[in-house]
């Protein structure tokens, strides 16, 4: 993995976000740590154009993003249209809203949209990836929920290491489960408390094995390794200066 494959994923920022002002003051800063790339998520109102010319003046490429649930359900067209205007290959589908996950009625209805979703991307030239969490591992069938959605649909893999941990398996498994169709990832790391819950930490202050991961997911193809943390114990500026600041010195090449 190099350094430059490293993105920032933006919802981390979402308060610093709200108002073009505040999107130009925070792509400055995440610049300045050194990320080269964000994923577009988390942002209040702001002309796609100029989403573009404040990531070209901050030397940042859009590496990916992650469009609304219904929309990406309903009006996938919509999306691949901003997609096109952001000069972006990939999203997310990036919460199953509305999804009861008890159902498996409800979650056939999901696969069947996400499939002519998939078709819709495919036509345009774009690639359309899941974004889980923990709720996904629930067993239904023979498998998890996660297994019956990659089995059933032609659909790419956003993986995220902090819920496929929170879910109670193996991330690095799960990458080698879908490699070949794992163009994005979500580093996020794992980390147990004294009062024995799990929070969301800085990448290496953890649990999670990134080194075996981050191996994985390159022989699995991976394009781009997003940094997200959830929610930070500080400033979120910091916490992504942190986790960038660990992957430079111990997982990235120069």
């Amino acid at each position: 993995m190099k350094i430059s494959q490293v993105a920032a994923q933006l919802f981390t920022l979402r308060d610093f976000c709200k108002t073009p002002e505040d999107i130009a003051q925070t792509l400055k800063k995440v610049s300045d740590i050194g990320y080269q790339a964000v994923q577009v998520s988390g942002f209040g109102p702001i002309e796609n154009s100029e989403i573009v010319r404040l990531c070209k003046e901050n030397n940042l490429v859009i590496c990916s993003t992650h469009e609304p649930s219904d929309v990406v359900r309903k009006e996938p067209q919509k999306a691949c249209d901003r997609l096109k205007e952001l000069g972006c290959k990939y999203t997310a589908y990036p919460y199953p809203a509305g999804v009861d996950f008890f159902s498996e009625d409800s979650v056939n209805e999901l696969i069947a949209d996400l499939k002519k979703a998939v078709e819709v991307f495919e036509q345009n030239g774009l690639v359309l990836t899941y974004h889980n969490h923990d709720i996904e591992f629930l067993r239904m069938g023979e498998g998890t929920i996660l297994d019956k959605i990659y089995n059933e649909c032609p659909i790419q893999a956003e993986l995220d290491t902090y819920w496929v941990a929170s879910g109670g398996c193996d991330p690095e498994r799960w990458v080698r489960k879908v490699a070949g169709r794992t163009p994005l990832i979500h580093l996020k790391d794992f980390k147990m408390t004294g009062a024995k819950e799990h929070i969301f930490c800085e990448i290496g202050y953890g649990n999670l094995d990134f080194k075996g991961i981050i191996a994985a997911a390159e022989e699995g193809g991976c394009e781009w390794f997003m940094v997200e943390q959830d929610v930070c114990p500080g400033d979120p500026f910091d916490s992504l200066k942190m986790s960038f600041d660990y992957i430079k010195a111990n997982l990235a090449e120069g």
